[in-house]
């Protein structure tokens, strides 16, 4: 086997240098950047398991030409106050964006009410006179322009507990001798969860006409290989592995999505979880059993609905056994 010696070893070391050094420069090329970024991934959707579900709902409610409530998304804040020293929050702060998408999706009558910053301030320089409108010669504020919310949204995030439940394997395998080869091999495998409590309120009365709690676990895995051995005068030592867990923060959109779902068929009347069944997949739904959602109490018409469906752990699930491991189910 070939020695390497002092020279050939700079050489290397050199040559991975200015190998390194080729891919940015301190001098910007003639595009006028650095370097060229990597990765050429295209946007594309963003959906849950709940997607369809929601958009179903919403086909639903235009086919039987049902008109909701119009709804406005308040705050739904992260109340689990779990951060770490560099990367901030650990869970996503945009909880109410996620819930307008999510109405959105289910074709609910929305009113704007978490950032009203830019109508407050063109209804003041309206009300100044200072804005002009193509016919006119300032915009004119009228009574009652601004349709009112009848109900609201809120909540937050809840829980997030890790390590649930966790196991893992470290397996050494060698030769007694020094100089033979050994290996090592370790797998890993966690479960972490999130919880979100959402509420939703008659903006008249302020009465709480639906509550819903739901949680939804998070699995992690870590597997790694290792070699080591001497040969002469040289030492190899590899390894390899690889760790991959679901994202929390698609998560806390699934949570959100699937009690988007369960308030919008109340809303709409939809006659049980049947009417969107077919949109969760063959497999149902991909959270598996849900169960009482909450202090559900009916107590105006437009969520007087589904209030028996919503109890039964089986309703948005068309398989009494889970099978698939999409998100959260167990085998």
């Amino acid at each position: 086997m070939t020695k390497f010696n002092k020279k050939s070893i700079v050489s290397i070391a050199l040559a991975a240098s200015l190998g390194l050094s080729a891919c940015a420069a301190p001098v910007a090329v003639h595009n006028g950047n650095y370097a060229r970024p990597i990765g050429n991934a295209p946007v594309t959707a963003n959906p849950t398991p709940y997607s369809a579900a929601l958009v179903c709902l919403g086909n639903y409610a235009r086919a039987n030409n049902i008109r909701g409530p119009r709804i406005a998304v308040g705050r739904i804040l992260d109340y689990t106050g779990k951060s770490d020293y560099e990367g901030g929050r650990q869970v996503t702060q945009g909880g109410s964006l996620m819930a307008i998408s999510a109405f959105g999706k289910s074709g609910a009558r929305l009113v704007e009410r978490f950032d009203t910053s830019v109508s407050e301030l063109e209804l003041k320089y309206a009300n100044n006179r200072l804005i002009g409108d193509e016919g006119q010669d300032f915009r004119r504020i009228l009574a009652g322009q601004v349709p009112g919310s009848d109900f609201y949204l809120i909540g937050g995030i809840t829980e997030l507990n890790y390590n649930i439940r966790s196991v893992g394997t470290d397996n050494f395998i060698g030769d007694r001798r020094a100089d033979r080869a050994k290996g090592i091999v370790n797998g890993k495998l966690y479960v972490m969860n999130i919880g979100l409590d959402l509420r939703l309120i008659d903006t008249r009365t302020l009465e709480v006409v639906d509550v819903i709690s739901y949680q939804k676990q998070i699995v992690g895995r870590e597997i790694g290989i290792g070699f080591f051995q001497f040969f002469d005068n040289i030492t190899v030592d590899l390894g390899v592995g690889g760790r991959s867990q679901e994202p929390v923060q698609l998560a806390v959109r699934s949570v959100i999505e699937r009690a988007v779902v369960e308030m919008m068929s109340n809303i709409y009347g939809v006659p049980g979880a049947g009417a969107c069944q077919s949109a969760l997949g063959p497999n149902g739904d991909p959270m598996g059993p849900i169960g009482v959602t909450g202090a559900f109490v009916p107590r105006s018409e437009a969520t007087a609905n589904n209030g028996d469906d919503r109890a039964a752990p089986g309703a948005w699930q068309n398989v009494p056994a889970p099978t698939s491991s999409l998100r959260g189910r167990h085998h």
